[in-house]
């Protein structure tokens, strides 16, 4: 304790723009792995199994920290709110899942990066922060590389770019309504509730389309679900600290991650 305390004293005085930022790129980093993963065992489950079991996994490991938290950690006035953020997250995962069966792993993580255009976009009209030309900037030159990824007036054009892009589109919104709920709910609150309600929310497509795994799969689909909630609080986290306009352009670091990483599927 007596090691870590000056560090931890110096981490409190940066700029909570930067500590968000932190909490996203590490985040990233565990999310372009889960994203792999998911991506491998797409080969041989369907997307629709692999979100319920991933969310499933998420909910398991989120609900004994819960637990020793105290239920008072479920207490929420925002209930529609994190129902909202579920049907989206599901919707959003969903969309990404079969992209990433489908089209190269590189791709569906570059299309994911018109996110932040539309964000900026949201954040200056409903959140009130302030756009910045150098963010503005930045944000449309990564929207350019989304196009050229897309061709979507090329011969060489993918309908599977479509739901990666609605995958992206249902993301936005659930960025939106994790910065609304992160203004009175704690991190784990929203964790809690994300995994509930998609968890939930995923299991009759799920049923309908079960096929068992093997327990090689059960392994890689629990590490997957473990990758993804700890993953997405990271990032939530980081959300929820800094501006979302300046804390969201560092989600670009998976692309880093994916060519460092070798994920060129």
């Amino acid at each position: 304790n007596m090691t870590f305390h000056p560090l931890l004293k110096s981490w409190a005085y940066i700029p909570t723009n930067i500590r968000g930022a932190c909490f996203v790129v590490v985040g990233a980093f565990l999310l372009i792995i889960m994203a792999s993963l998911v991506k491998h065992l797409g080969n041989s489950l369907p997307a629709s199994e692999v979100l319920f079991v991933r969310f499933l996994a998420g909910l398991l490991v989120i609900t004994p920290l819960v637990w020793r938290g105290g239920l008072e950690v479920t207490r929420t006035s925002k209930l529609y709110l994190h129902a909202t953020r579920g049907f989206l997250g599901v919707l959003g995962n969903l969309c990404f899942f079969y992209a990433l069966i489908n089209i190269p792993f590189a791709d569906t993580i570059t299309i994911q990066f018109s996110r932040p255009l539309f964000m900026i976009l949201i954040a200056g009209m409903f959140l009130h922060e302030t756009i910045t030309a150098k963010r503005s900037l930045v944000t449309i030159v990564g929207f350019g590389g989304v196009l050229l990824i897309t061709r979507p007036f090329g011969a060489g054009f993918d309908p599977w770019t479509l739901v990666a892009l609605g995958g992206t589109c249902f993301g936005t919104l659930v960025v939106l309504t994790i910065k609304v709920l992160s203004r009175t709910e704690e991190t784990v609150t929203i964790m809690f509730y994300t995994a509930l309600f998609t968890t939930l929310l995923s299991l009759v497509p799920a049923i309908a389309t079960w096929d068992p795994p093997t327990w090689i799969e059960i392994v890689l689909l629990v590490l997957t679900g473990t990758l993804g909630i700890v993953g997405q609080g990271l990032f939530t986290h980081g959300i929820g600290l800094g501006e979302t306009s300046f804390v969201l352009p560092f989600d670009y670091m998976r692309i880093v991650y994916a060519f460092i990483l070798g994920n060129q599927w």
